[in-house]
């Protein structure tokens, strides 16, 4: 058993990993990327391994999304791609309901998980400790994508800005979350001087839906969350405009991130490429859920490029990885 941790702003939060094998042996260029992964060209990503012994060609091909909300609603938004991502490579795909941002990188870190959509803030995780390698990301058909942090509150609780926090309860999400904690940490203590404990009581509710429904129930003051979660609870009717309140947005951050593991075959790796840039979105069930945030395509993207704003806002809060 290994040992992943993150050190957030002085806490320790910890993963717990199983090793899918043995650290490559060859010394090789790495940067930030755990002891088992090479990067010879620069770009942030683990390198396919260069020995054919080393890369997987399973029959079965097992997919996760991102756990911002129930699962189960995104078994059924993702039926259709996954039956069109079955007739590109030829295999077997099949949904894997990961409960939680630690147990998503956990399974592609042991070789369970061939391919995902890791959330904003646990991509570089994903990426150093994990092997993920991302490659595209949702946008709308005109090419804008992403989404903003919001801190929320709801109607008649005093909290009419962010200074008004102080004193009460914030409830984050989870601490490998871009918007519900990185970025919000970030921005409280340099943009308002505001530290968890000492300014603010920090709850973690687990995921964005659970805090969103948290304040829109009064059971949290104010949380931080991703407005793209929130318009797709408004789009089911899960919540009301008139339940919360918007006190502060953020600069807009890329959503969650599309991607293998780095270790599947070239070939295998460019059949899901192609699927995910060749998919038709019109009637589909993925169309019919992420319409509601105003997302219709998969836009091609790097790391290196479009992670840059997220792996500062970690150099902000201290963050560190190490795999071991």
């Amino acid at each position: 058993m290994k040992i992943v941790r993150t050190l957030l702003s002085g806490a320790a939060f910890t993963f717990a990993l199983t090793m899918a094998g043995p650290a490559a042996a060859e010394d090789c260029p790495r940067g930030d990327l755990d002891k088992r992964y090479c990067d010879a060209n620069g770009d942030l990503v683990a390198d396919t391994p260069t020995d054919p012994a080393d890369q997987v060609d399973p029959d079965t091909l097992v997919f996760a999304y991102t756990p911002v909300e129930d699962p189960a609603v995104y078994k059924t938004a993702w039926a259709d791609f996954l039956t069109h991502l079955e007739k590109e490579t030829g295999k077997s795909v099949i949904f894997f309901p990961v409960q939680s941002n630690a147990a998503q990188i956990e399974a592609m870190r042991s070789g369970r998980l061939h391919i995902a959509g890791f959330n904003t803030g646990s991509n570089p995780l994903a990426v150093n400790c994990a092997g993920f390698n991302p490659f595209t990301i949702m946008a709308s058909a005109d090419g804008n994508f992403g989404y903003e942090m919001e801190i929320i509150t709801f109607p008649g609780s005093g909290i009419e800005k962010v200074e008004d926090i102080k004193g009460k309860q914030l409830a984050f999400t989870s601490p490998t979350s871009n918007s519900g904690f990185k970025a919000p940490s970030a921005i409280l203590k340099g943009d308002f001087d505001m530290l968890p404990d000492r300014d603010f009581e920090p709850v973690y509710s687990g995921k964005h839906d659970n805090s969103i429904l948290g304040v829109a129930n009064k059971d949290y003051m104010a949380a931080s969350i991703a407005n793209s979660v929130k318009a797709r609870m408004l789009s089911r009717d899960v919540i009301t405009e008139d339940q919360v309140l918007t006190i502060y947005k953020s600069q807009t951050f890329p959503t969650t991130g599309f991607g293998t593991a780095h270790n599947l075959t070239p070939e295998l790796k460019e059949k899901i490429r192609g699927a995910f840039f060749n998919f038709e979105w019109e009637g589909t069930s993925l169309q019919a859920e992420f319409e509601k945030s105003n997302e219709g395509q998969f836009l091609e993207m790097t790391y290196q490029e479009f992670w840059e704003v997220i792996r500062k806002i970690d150099t902000a809060n201290g963050v560190s990885y190490a795999c071991e």
